[in-house]
Order: structure tokens, then sequence, then C-alpha cells
């Protein structure tokens, strides 16, 4: 494992760049994954090293009531689209809920269909088919790794961290060097070549997301502290190495005379996923109660740092506002003087003129946090935070007042009836409204048969159904099953498909009743299943196949009329029925 030398591409890159609009600036979106509102050393953390990220906070102007999801996929659905997850379709990680509507109005089109150059470089997390792939969704460039992070069974098979294949404009290509330092690599490159208008970088890391890999030299300086101060020396490290790369990205713009005129933004996406455990001392959280995953308020309140210096965004200024993941596509609109089609629903507020120093504060704006890890919507008070000023009433029975109580340790409901039912019905208003939307009602289809994509894959990470799940090849290797076995698809065009069912993903064939031939034996435990038949439920249509001892794929060959179909895929071992691991949709 090696990291790719970056001075090189870094020195190349410094020729004198102007943005062509003075007063259009170039937006910069870096989104962390995993890293809480106590992994970083300007809000207090007594451990972690992040000097660049240190420098920077001195200088921004600082949201520091900010909320987005406590897990990853719902808040970038927020942040590209404007709308509250319930009211995009994408509220969960996996099961078909992690992809939004192909008719979703992005960020990045909003972007592009005002002059802007877009590109992606990192995570998505928003759908790995047609329509809603990141090139689809707005961007003219997109380097990115497939579904929730690098190793994931819908990625890659056999990405690391390090050396890793990822997709450009959907073309897997090998990449060397540390994903991070790939990210911004990339950007760097992309923002070089962009001369003659104005762009829009997002830079969504996977990183600090597990698994925890990362050189030693970043790993190393931790060490001697866990068990006593931190979780992991990995997770700290990670985090080190962003900051290092955002130090890049801040000479690199005073180099080519950008950082001025660009709005550069750092923020993350949930509550710590490895900084902080559960009901443990351990880690740093910046005075706050839970992490990923929680409706506690460390499970969603993040940092998020902001500064344009032509636009008046600077100065190392702290703005109370109680603010979320959605205010930041109409704020961007407002900066950089965007044009928004009119019949498009924002759920978020215009908080431009409160970065600039004026206006007034929303006082009565509430901010809703819903969550559940599932195909079924959050649909009461107890998956819920709901957040109006110094109020948090989470899961519908306990109110918090945040200011005085910051660490959620006092239940004082009893006391403030009023403000519970206040809430309350604002939820109620809210939900009852989302649950008219097509997005609350209806899966978002992978679309098939177009011109876009040749060949569309579903994987079992993003299959409906009841089980827990699982998402990783290792899980994969290991022959786990699930019962998780549908897949929402729409034919875009009527004709012959051939639907492809294998235990193994192309890039990485063998026998489903086998190992692959060629695998990196030293990542997995390679395990062997046997099923004997395998099983598709179409558009009423239901087909089975035998399964032979050297069959690397069970090809099912049948006629799809255009429309939206449910599409059912299983092995069949002895009295045991469990989803396929990888589907290819081919049309004929």
């Amino acid at each position: 494992m090696k990291t790719l030398p970056w001075l090189g591409l870094f020195l190349s890159l410094l020729s004198p760049l102007t943005s062509t609009a003075e007063d259009q600036p170039n937006v910069i979106l870096i989104l962390t994954d995993d890293q809480g509102i106590g992994d970083l050393g300007a809000h207090g953390n007594p451990w972690i090293q992040t000097p660049h990220l240190d420098t920077f906070y001195e200088d921004v102007v600082r949201l520091t009531d900010f909320h987005v999801s406590p897990v990853c996929t719902p808040t970038r659905g927020a942040i590209m689209t404007g709308r509250y997850p319930i009211n995009n379709g994408a509220w969960a990680t996996y099961k078909g809920r992690d992809a939004l509507f192909g008719d979703s109005l992005t960020m990045a089109e909003v972007f592009q269909q005002n002059g802007y150059r877009t590109g992606l470089f990192g995570k998505w997390h928003l759908g790995d088919n047609y329509p809603v792939r990141p090139t689809d969704s707005g961007f003219d460039v997109a380097i990115h790794h497939k579904s929730g992070g690098v190793g994931e069974l819908s990625d890659y098979w056999g990405n690391d961290y390090f050396d890793d294949v990822y997709f450009v404009n959907n073309t897997p290509q090998r990449f060397e060097g540390y994903c991070t330092d790939v990210w911004f690599e990339q950007a760097m490159k992309f923002i070089g070549e962009t001369k003659d208008q104005p762009f829009f970088a997002y830079i969504p890391t996977n990183a600090p997301h597990g698994p925890h890999f990362v050189e030693e030299k970043y790993a190393a300086p931790y060490r001697h502290l866990v068990g006593e101060k931190i979780i992991g020396a990995e997770f700290y490290g990670m985090i080190t190495n962003i900051d290092e790369n955002f130090g890049k990205l801040e000479v690199f713009l005073q180099e080519t005379g950008l950082a001025d005129n660009t709005i550069l933004i750092y923020m993350t996406d949930n509550g710590s996923g490895g900084g902080r455990a559960n009901n443990s001392d351990l880690g740093h959280n910046h005075g706050f109660s839970g992490k990923k995953g929680s409706q506690l308020e460390g499970g969603h309140r993040v940092p998020f740092f902001i500064r344009w210096k032509d636009g008046n965004i600077t100065g190392g200024r702290d703005l109370k506002d109680l603010s979320a993941h959605v205010d930041l596509l109409p704020t961007l609109a407002g900066l950089c003087g965007l044009d928004i089609p009119e019949q498009i629903t924002l759920d978020g507020i215009d908080l431009s003129k409160r970065l600039q120093g004026g206006g007034s504060p929303e006082r009565d704006r509430p901010v809703f946090v819903h969550n559940n890890q599932d195909w079924r919507p959050p649909q009461d008070e107890n998956q819920t935070c709901i957040a109006l000023g110094r109020w948090r009433l989470v899961n519908g029975t306990d109110l918090y007042d945040i200011e005085a109580d910051r660490a959620q340790q006092n239940n004082i409901a009893q006391q403030h009836p009023d403000i519970v039912q206040q809430l309350l019905a604002q939820n109620l208003g809210f939900v009852t409204n989302a649950k008219t939307l097509r997005e609350y009602q209806e899966f978002p289809p992978s679309v098939i048969g177009g011109p876009h994509q040749p060949r569309t894959t579903l994987t079992i990470q993003h299959a409906i159904g009841d089980d827990a799940g699982f998402w990783k090849c290792q899980h994969v290797a290991a022959g786990l099953k699930s019962e998780n076995n549908r897949h929402a698809i729409e034919v875009e065009r009527a004709g012959k498909y051939r639907i492809s069912f294998r235990r193994w993903p192309i890039e990485c064939p063998g026998p489903i009743h086998g190992i692959p031939a060629e695998n990196p034996e030293d990542m997995f435990d390679y395990q062997t299943i046997s099923p004997e038949i395998a099983r598709l439920q179409i558009a009423n249509q239901l087909i089975e196949k035998s399964i032979g001892p050297e069959d690397e794929a069970i090809d099912f060959d049948i006629w799809l009329g255009a429309g939206k179909t449910l599409l059912t895929n299983d092995f069949i071992e002895g009295n045991e029925t469990y989803g396929v691991y990888y589907t290819y949709i081919t049309p004929l």
C-alpha cells in the first residue's frame, strides 16, 4: 500500500486562475462522513490534530446550531434537494431507500442550469443506477465510489481505501493512492481545468467512515490514547489525513487566486461514527450526548463552517440560528444569485443575509429530524427529534432545554406540557403532508432499457425486505444470507431482457457453488453456498431454473412491457430461501 505523491500534481495546477463572473462566486462543499461535532480540535477535542481546520475555524462564519440527519443518505439527499428525507424519499442507507427519484431537482442541477461547471469527488450514496447516478443528477464530472462506502458489496469488489477502482463518469478506473488523497487531488485538477466559468466542487469524503483504514503515520500519534482517552487511533488518523488535504486545498486556492471569491464550506453528515462510544466516557463530544444514529443532539448537530471573503462571510463569527441541511440549497442560491424553478418546493430557508451580517433569525421555525433505517418511513414521534429554538422533543416524550441542559440529562416534559403539545402538533402537520407525496408512498426505481446505462446492477445491499441485511464484501464472501429480495424497477422500453443471477460480482467472477478463481485471499474468509434453484418473479412472471455445480450465472431471457414493477430474486437451498447477491439486467 502506498500514497500517491501529490506534489507534482499540486504544483502543475498553480497557474493563475480567475473566475469569469466577478460577482458570481465559485463554491466548494466538503462533507466528511461520520465525523462528529466533537471530532475536531477547534471544538475543544484535546487529542485530535486538525491544525488546518482549526486555522480555518478562526476565519469563518460558524453556524453553531446546525443539524443534519443521524445517518448518511438522509443528510446527503436533504443537502442535494433542499427537502427533508421523508419528502424526498431517501430516509435510510439501504433497503431501497438510499436513492432519490429521477426527477428530483438537485443542487448540482441548479448550479449547472445557472452556468456553473459541476464536479463530485468521493461519496454519492443517493443511487448507483440510472436515473440517479451523479452524472444523471447534474454533475459534469463525477469520480466516486458506489453505495455507502469504499469496500461495500455494491462498490467495486476488493476496494480497501488504497489504490482502488473508482467510477469516472460511470466507467471503472484504477487510481493510485489513498482514497481521501484521490478525492482532493481530483477536485483540484477539476478546478484547475475550469477556466472559463464558475465551478461547484462537491467533495464528500468517505472518511472517516469505517472500516477505519489509514496509513500508520496518521494513526501512530494516537495509539497511546486508545482505551484510556479515545476509541480508535485509525479513526482519528483518518481525520488528520482529511485535515492535511484541506490544508493543501487552502494553499492551492491561495496560489491560484481563487480563495477570496470562492465559497468554501466544511461540514459533516451526522454524529460521530468512531470517536465516542455509547455509554462511555471515551472521546470528546463537545458536551453533547448521542452519536451517529441517535435522536439526541450529538447524533445530528454537526460543525458547519463557511467562508467567502468577497461576500463578507469571514472574520471568525458565530451565528446561533437554528439551521439545517435543507437550508443549504436555498442559501447557496441566495449567495450565488441562482435561479430555482418556481414549481420546486423547498423545505429549507435562505440564510444568505444572516451569513452576511444582516436580517433577523427565524425564531418560530422548527427543524425536523426523522430517522428510520428501514424501507418503511418514520411514522411516529418515537423516531424523531423536533427542534424549536432552545427546545428538543426527542422520541415524542422527552423534552430538553438544550441551552440549560447541553447533555440532555433532565427530561422536563411534565413541566412544559404546552411546549410538548406544540411540537407534536407541528410534527403531525409535517408528517401528514409528507404522506400525500409520491416520494413517501412509492419506491424510487432503477430505470432499465434506455440508452443511458447499458447494464443495470442490483445488489442485495439495496434489496427491500425485513431482514437487517448486510453490506460488506466480506459478508458476501462468508456466505451470509438475507431474506431481502425485492427491487423496484421501471422498464423504459418494452422488449427482451437478460436478467442474470450471480453469487459473485462480474469483476470477480466465480461459480455460485464455489469461490472466485482469482480473489484477494488476505482480505476475506471465503465460504461456499449450495442453492439448488434460482427463482425470478417479475411482472406476473415466475420462473425457476436449476443451478449446476459450475454455473457462474443463471440467465433469464424474458419479455418485459414498459412500466414500473417489482423484481424478486431468490436462491433456494433445501427449505431455505434467500436473496440473490448480484443481479444484472441487460437489454437484448
